[in-house]
């Protein structure tokens, strides 16, 4: 609310020194948090941006990477580049390289794609849009290993760090980069502040010329929980999948299918031996997507993994609690119930 009464319209530094200055600031204690190296911060030749979503800040990485190349290659080698992706990675990549699988949340060997990216002078983005935000936990940093060799990198405050949608963040290693890409200096945004190179103006590290404020309510975020409150914020949300992955590896008719690294908990309901539909599941785990999701009580989500229809249950509520956790549990166990049952009707 703060943000757009304000109604500050902060392109450059010259239109809102505060906006610019607080934006720089957040994103270094932030990157700071998550023990980002020292090369993605203003400090060095880097440096943080708030983008819209993480899509927008897979696109502003691509343009970059894109002129990178081209200025190294020719300009006439554009339909020689190629972006490389993971099978699981996000649908905006198809829009628009990125690291990570949206559907499991699984980890891709940083260190080891880093060293591939470097030997064949690839630029390297690193999207961890909702993890990002479970290595404030000294205990889950270790996913981030290997990102010292990436040239980007990205993670949303708005997926799982309590900061209102929209704030997602992107951190480069050569800021250069962008502002080479993106960078537009018509006449009637010129000025000393901007020409003297002393200033960041954010117009030039993003796709559109306005922006909100956003970096107030990270501000308000980082400040009133404190590293210390998040970092028990996060931990209780694993925990409680944790809880829910017990639950589900205790009912012989489910299986997980994938292995929960932070809250998201990939399973399904096992078909019958003798499965009518004769599409492994397929069909009985639609079912009871769509019954579960039809009661009212949660909703879910599902994904395809191995060919194989899946169900995903998420803890990121705030208020969200053991007894909830249970009882979601308890919902889907007597919706399989009533399905499997239908089943052995219709034999």
């Amino acid at each position: 609310m703060l943000s757009g009464g304000f109604n500050v319209i902060g392109f450059s530094w010259i239109t809102s020194p505060a906006a610019t200055e607080l934006e720089a600031i957040v994103l270094d204690w932030l990157g700071k948090i998550i023990n980002l190296p020292e090369a993605f911060l203003l400090s060095g030749k880097g440096g943080g941006v708030i983008q819209g979503t993480a899509s927008e800040a897979i696109l502003v990485a691509l343009l970059a990477a894109r002129d990178k190349a081209l200025k190294a290659m020719g300009m006439g080698s554009l339909e020689r580049l190629v972006v490389y992706g993971s099978d699981q990675t996000h649908s905006s990549l198809e829009k628009a390289c990125m690291v990570g699988t949206t559907s499991s949340t699984a980890v891709d060997p940083l260190m080891e794609l880093g060293k591939i990216s470097q030997d064949h002078g690839m630029w390297l983005h690193v999207d961890a849009a909702y993890a990002g935000s479970a290595c404030i936990c000294p205990e889950y940093r270790h996913y981030l290993d290997g990102v010292e060799l990436a040239d980007s990198f990205n993670m949303n405050a708005h997926k799982w760090l309590l900061t209102n949608f929209d704030c997602s963040a992107l951190w480069v290693k050569d800021s250069s980069a962008l502002v080479e890409a993106l960078s537009t200096n018509p006449e009637f945004l010129r000025n000393k502040a901007s020409e003297s190179n002393t200033v960041v103006d954010y117009k030039d590290w993003q796709v559109p010329l306005g922006r909100r404020f956003r970096s107030l309510k990270l501000w308000m975020v980082l400040r009133l929980y404190g590293v210390t409150n998040l970092r028990t914020y996060i931990r209780n949300h694993i925990d409680l999948a944790k809880h829910f992955e017990e639950l589900v590896r205790g009912d012989a008719k489910f299986e997980i299918m994938a292995p929960r690294i932070f809250a998201l908990v990939c399973f399904r309901l096992l078909p019958p031996p003798a499965d009518p539909d004769n599409d492994n599941g397929y069909t009985l785990n639609s079912r009871l997507l769509e019954a579960v999701n039809n009661s009212g009580h949660i909703y879910l989500s599902h994904t395809v993994l191995s060919n194989t229809f899946t169900l995903r249950f998420v803890v990121g509520a705030p208020l969200t609690e053991q007894r909830h956790v249970s009882a979601a549990w308890k919902i889907l166990q007597d919706h399989a119930v009533i399905l499997l049952k239908s089943y052995e009707i219709s034999k």
